[in-house]
């Protein structure tokens, strides 16, 4: 029971997390839209459908949550405390990261970064799936460390275009 337990609360974790940083990413890309550091050459559009997509898996997220709450037992309240808090860590971040003059070259990185980090909880979060054998979730999970992939990718794609018309 201890290891149930045990895988539980790794999973509460990790999917508040990922919940916090697919919120945070939608208000960092608020964020420095509303600054113009995404104006540059078309990157604006591709950056703001991430941020739908990311809309789309904090949604997805939610849901999945919910189901597991009945299915899995799982706390969603703990969950989403969590997600808070990683919400406002990544926030913090970004400021810290930016400074006070902020350019578009550092507002790329900083995605890549965050973008990064999402590729990361969802990798964690699909080894912990393995372990719940809950086929939705392992699904889901897989399906959005696929499309984090793809905006990881494409951050680095848009950093070294910006590099190099700079």
């Amino acid at each position: 029971m201890t290891d149930n337990n045990n895988s539980k609360q790794k999973l509460e974790q990790k999917l508040g997390e990922a919940l916090g940083l697919e919120m945070a990413a939608q208000k960092a890309v608020e964020e420095l839209s509303s600054k113009g550091l995404l104006d540059k050459r078309g990157i604006k559009g591709k950056i703001e459908g991430m941020k739908k997509e990311a809309g789309n898996h904090q949604t997805e997220l939610e849901e999945l949550i919910e189901k597991l709450a009945e299915s899995e037992n799982i706390d969603s309240e703990n969950i989403e405390e969590v997600a808070e808090e990683t919400q406002e860590k990544a926030s913090k971040m970004m400021q810290i990261y930016l400074g006070e003059d902020p350019d578009s070259s550092e507002a790329i990185e900083f995605l890549c970064l965050a973008e990064g980090g999402e590729v990361t909880h969802y990798e964690i979060l699909s080894a912990i799936a393995k372990d719940i054998k809950n086929k939705e979730l392992s699904g889901k999970v897989n399906s959005i460390l696929e499309e984090e992939k793809n905006h990881l990718q494409m951050c680095i794609q848009l950093g070294k275009e910006n590099a190099v018309s700079s």
